[in-house]
């Protein structure tokens, strides 16, 4: 490959290299191909690689490229469609939920999710694992936080560990009658546990999901669902349902 210097722009060159960067991916690499090492790339487009990085970074943020352990950098499949809400409300774990439960533990909540809840700070709540698989990949994580007083039927017989705790909790609290639910959608980046269920390394962008839902006039439960932001992009109907689709084109979300 030849070099290809920048010209001049007056936006930030790392933005420039971006689109550089882009129209290469569309001409010369196909899905799944890795990338040349960063000190070549940045020898091909004469930029220092702290200017490379940012603009691998962000095409890595808009579903372009994805950093694979033991891998590398490689360019991304299009994004897959996976359905995350709909206008009807109802419990998780119920309906055509796509998520599969995997623990359930007895621990204190992060304190922005106790005080979310309306909880002590030091008051244990039930943390429901859960995970979703699209196409055969990993694509979201989900911790369900619900207080001890949400299930107040759960017995020991009914809780045992692991997958099987969980959907024990899942069925209680679908005793409830759900009176609302509400969602916030923002980027995050990947933390380190969020990362290993994820494939994906520490750091990596992802989007949190958070879901409350009402019973009883308070936040009975607490839903926090990362999903891999390479893989889905969220789009909003005029419905106010949520959904991840894929496709072909690349337009910003």
């Amino acid at each position: 490959m030849g070099t290809t210097q920048l010209e001049s722009v007056p936006e930030p060159k790392y933005w420039h290299l971006k689109t550089v960067l882009s129209e290469a991916l569309d001409s010369e690499f196909t899905v799944g191909e890795i990338l040349p090492n960063e000190r070549d790339l940045a020898a091909r487009f004469g930029v220092a690689r702290a200017t490379l990085r940012q603009a691998l970074e962000q095409l890595e943020l808009e579903g372009r490229l994805q950093r694979r352990r033991g891998v590398g950098t490689t360019v991304a499949p299009p994004r897959m469609g996976v359905a995350v809400g709909n206008d009807q409300q109802v419990w998780p774990g119920t309906g055509d939920d796509a998520w599969q439960a995997v623990d359930c533990t007895l621990a204190t909540p992060p304190a922005v999710v106790a005080t979310a809840l309306e909880t002590a700070r030091d008051q244990v709540v039930h943390i429901v694992r859960r995970s979703r698989v699209s196409h055969g990949q990993p694509v979201a994580a989900e911790l369900l936080y619900v207080p001890v007083t949400s299930v107040p039927d759960l017995t020991a017989i009914d809780t045992p560990s692991e997958a099987a705790r969980a959907r024990a909790v899942l069925r209680e609290l679908q005793r409830l009658e759900l009176e609302g639910q509400d969602r916030a959608v923002e980027l995050g980046s990947a933390r380190a546990d969020d990362a290993r269920e994820l494939d994906r390394l520490p750091g990596a962008p992802v989007l949190v999901v958070t879901t409350r839902f009402f019973a009883g006039g308070r936040t009975a439960a607490l839903s926090v669902a990362t999903y891999r932001a390479d893989t889905c992009r969220l789009t909003f109907g005029a419905s106010g349902g949520v959904e991840i689709h894929h496709g072909p084109e690349r337009r910003a979300s």
